[in-house]
């Protein structure tokens, strides 16, 4: 038995009460299923479960991806415009692409992926038991998850905020704000920040609410349809998507308030302490910003490495002085991420766009356009 397969055995040992724990009240897709908690005054409302598993240390990792031939992504499948489960059982979305993106790097074959679907309770025991190798998943960067709870985090590909969505016809406009939702129901998903990001804002604005959470948030809007919630919450890009997808003819949703209630940086996620592995997701990422920022696209980018527009893209793209092979990858790994993915505006527009959510303007625009995208540089 290898050092890594010792190692994670030890991990499934270690937390086979967790997973328990944070499977066993899972309510799947029921969209009748019992809310997991239940706070009737936002003053009084509990903590939500803390995020709690056992830390292992890192191994080769990169090593046994590349044995093995495929890469373990784990993602939402129900998170509209970032990965959704497609009748076929493919995967679609902007955090779907990004899983793509490493595998593009680490194999040459952007479909060399195996997603596992994955709800908010289970995404960071599947780290830490070597259910998968990383995380795609809409999972904010916070202290106690790159502490306490043994995550490190990559490169924020989406900067987001937590905002609420409600019913025009409940008395709700975008100029609503939380100090405006006083005796509402609000659900959420259980075990995740938003759910405490909510506690928080109704507190401190002196207003009681009934807090309802579910383990998933197809559930949470099912249960906004039929008007068993009368507020919703998660991201605001998750809003977004969903009154683009759902909103009944019937109904007019709107989504407030105009600033978010928290900040909600979403990126790559895996295991503490094997940067090798990490290395390759953070410059994969970094590539795809790096090449969108020199107008290396998805159409041109066989173009652009045979006549680099500079030394920079020239080496990303795997000419002279490249750094790939260096990282136990080849050399033209970041081209074939831009090749068969895209860059970082080709990745977005194809997945976000569609829902309307644009990047002018956002945090999501590039640093040169006054947003919060930006690489270091590839020297």
């Amino acid at each position: 038995m290898t050092k890594t397969s010792i190692l994670r055995l030890v991990a499934a040992l270690l937390t086979v009460t967790l997973v328990a724990a944070a499977c066993g009240g899972d309510d799947g897709d029921d969209p009748a299923a019992e809310p997991v908690a239940t706070t009737t005054a936002a003053a009084a409302a509990p903590e939500p479960a803390t995020d709690t598993v056992e830390t292992t240390q890192g191994g080769d990792l990169l090593g046994t991806i590349q044995n093995r031939g495929t890469l373990n992504c784990g993602v939402s499948g129900a998170a509209v415009a970032f990965s959704m489960t497609q009748p076929d059982g493919s995967q679609q979305g902007f955090d779907a692409d990004y899983c793509r993106v490493v595998a593009a790097a680490i194999f040459g074959d952007a479909d060399a992926v195996n997603f596992v679907p994955l709800t908010a309770a289970e995404r960071f025991t599947a780290v830490q038991t070597g259910q998968v190798d990383l995380l795609m998943r809409n999972t904010t960067w916070t202290q106690s998850r790159d502490t306490d709870v043994g995550m490190d985090f990559g490169p924020t590909t989406y900067y987001d905020g937590q905002q609420l969505m409600a019913r025009v016809s409940d008395g709700y406009s975008n100029s609503s704000g939380v100090s405006d939702i006083a005796g509402a129901v609000v659900c959420t998903n259980a075990g995740t920040t938003t759910e405490k990001n909510i506690a928080d804002a109704s507190e401190a604005a002196g207003v009681d609410i009934t807090l309802n959470t579910f383990e998933d948030f197809d559930i949470v809007t099912d249960n906004f349809i039929s008007g068993a919630c009368d507020i919703i919450t998660t991201d605001g890009s998750g809003l977004v998507g969903r009154k683009a997808n759902q909103e009944p003819d019937d109904q007019d949703w709107v989504i407030f308030p105009a600033t978010p209630i928290s900040k909600e940086p979403l990126g790559p996620t895996y295991g503490q302490n094997d940067s090798a592995f990490a290395d390759v997701v953070n410059w994969a990422v970094y590539a795809t910003i790096i090449a969108d920022e020199k107008g290396i696209t998805l159409a041109n980018v066989d173009a652009m490495a045979a006549n680099p527009p500079d030394a920079e893209a020239g080496r990303l793209l795997g000419g002279e002085g490249e750094l790939q092979s260096v990282m136990g990858l080849d050399a033209d790994a970041f081209m074939q991420v831009i090749k068969q993915v895209g860059n970082y505006n080709d990745i977005y527009e194809r997945n976000l766009g569609p829902v309307g959510l644009t990047r002018e303007g956002s945090a999501n625009a590039g640093w040169q356009d006054g947003g919060l995208i930006y690489a270091p540089p590839a020297r």
